[in-house]
């Protein structure tokens, strides 16, 4: 399987990197600049701007699915991305996604109907990064794309451990913590299987 990674240099994105390639797949990775990593028979790396659309569509040639592990980075690069990503894949007839969110975007069990964010359950009082999150989701919701999301809780450095809890649509009873490498791992599975399509994910330890 050939697949595409955007955020291939931030924490989830590089562990999906290392996970797709010990795995023996195929990936284009799109980065912004240059890094240690070198290109291989197995790895293609496009230097550009996940903003711009020319550049999308070099990095969804001949590619079978489409991984996103981009960051808010407090700008709108997250939206402006997601919107060339569903009309170059739609134009390609590619049609599985998976991308990283944030638990803030699952549903509120406290306040029916809310998002967390929006919800009593949540302590950020700067929202940028979850409305950005938010705006991916309803981007994707109506799309004709197959699209998951996994929506980690606090994000952790820490071993992968195989040993984790998940819920569609809703974040996991009590859920605190999950490490890098276990969201990564969720998902690769997500991706490769097939699994919770059209769904939000929560993932806690």
């Amino acid at each position: 399987m050939k697949i595409a990674i955007l955020g291939a240099t931030g924490r989830v994105g590089a562990g999906f990197l290392e996970l797709a390639l010990s795995k023996g797949h195929s990936v284009k990775a799109l980065m912004r600049k240059p890094t240690r990593r070198k290109p291989s028979s197995q790895l293609e790396i496009i230097i550009g701007d996940a903003k711009n659309q020319e550049t999308i569509a070099t990095l969804l040639k001949d590619v079978d699915v489409v991984f996103s592990a981009l960051n808010t980075d407090q700008t709108t690069t997250l939206t402006e991305a997601t919107s060339h990503l569903i009309e170059e894949m739609t134009n390609q007839n590619i049609t599985r996604i998976v991308t990283i969110g944030t638990a803030g975007i699952l549903e509120s069990r406290a306040e029916p109907g809310k998002l967390r964010y929006l919800s009593s359950e949540s302590r950020q009082k700067v929202k940028f990064a979850a409305n950005e999150h938010a705006a991916v989701y309803r981007q994707l919701k109506h799309s004709s794309l197959q699209w998951t999301i996994i929506c980690p809780t606090a994000l952790i450095n820490g071993k992968k451990t195989g040993i984790y809890r998940y819920e569609k649509d809703y974040l996991p009873t009590n859920g605190m913590k999950i490490s890098v490498l276990d969201t990564a791992a969720l998902g690769y599975e997500a991706a490769i299987h097939n699994l919770f399509l059209y769904h939000r994910v929560g993932i806690a330890y």
